[in-house]
């Protein structure tokens, strides 16, 4: 199920000013007035735009700076924030070679194929169980050695460019793919986290002994709008497990 995103008060006299036009930036960055890496206009347009003050601008912007919608390049301006969604995998596993060093896994597809959803995919695109799709078993390496299994599922018709590519040319990550042969950005993700004993398939790819535990990441990858664009399993050892995130 996914969250649905917040409405924003932008009629409430109540709340600030400032805070009125933080709402309305970001329903206008929701709406794809300005996509993820991408700048937003000067503060004295926004001002002018919005009949608010420079002082108001500036106000609202450093708030979505501090909530990390927006970022400031010093001589550049200020531009709408990518999610960084390589880091989640830092937070739950530890990506180490065999030096102690974190290193991003080197990816390795391992099928593609046209198919049919299952009930729990088709449910987070709100499509009917048997909706063609297509779905890639992808394996993240380092220095050879397997360590994360994904399950990744794509709606077919807003996908179907990615069966003209060879799979060898696909690099490690896949957003940027998306963004530059299907026209689709990954705005934001929601993740599920559980645990489970492998079964002897996972196990098998995994190079781990079956009924192992094993740690499952579900997530569903979000347009700005809030339109699911790709559903995803990524499983990996309990013993690389390693939850860490900061608490403000």
């Amino acid at each position: 199920m996914i969250t649905p995103a917040p409405k924003p008060a932008r009629t409430d006299e109540r709340l600030p000013l400032y805070h009125r036009l933080r709402d309305a930036l970001s329903a206008e960055i929701a709406t794809h007035a300005w996509r993820p890496g991408e700048p937003i206009p000067t503060e004295a347009a926004l001002a002018k735009a919005h009949a608010v003050s420079i002082g108001t601008v500036r106000k609202a912007i450093d708030s979505m700076v501090a909530d990390g919608r927006l970022e400031r390049f010093q001589g550049k301006g200020t531009f709408v924030r990518r999610p960084d969604f390589q880091s989640s995998f830092f937070r739950f596993f530890r990506f180490l070679d065999t030096s102690g060093v974190a290193r991003v896994p080197v990816s390795r597809i391992l099928k593609r194929e046209v198919a049919a959803m299952p009930a729990a995919v088709a449910a987070a695109f709100n499509l009917a169980e048997g909706a063609q799709a297509i779905r890639f078993s992808r394996l993240r390496l380092i220095a050879e050695r397997p360590l994360v299994l994904e399950d990744i599922w794509l709606p077919y018709q807003r996908f179907k460019p990615l069966l003209k590519i060879d799979t060898g040319e696909f690099g490690d990550l896949l957003y940027p793919l998306y963004e530059q042969h299907c026209g689709v950005m990954v705005a934001s993700a929601q993740e599920t986290l559980t645990a489970e004993a492998v079964s002897a398939r996972h196990a098998r790819l995994l190079e781990l002994e079956a009924g192992a535990p094993v740690v499952v990441i579900e997530r569903v990858a979000l347009s700005a709008d809030r339109q699911a664009l790709e559903w995803r399993q990524s499983r990996g050892p309990a013993s690389e497990f390693h939850y860490q995130v900061e608490i403000r």
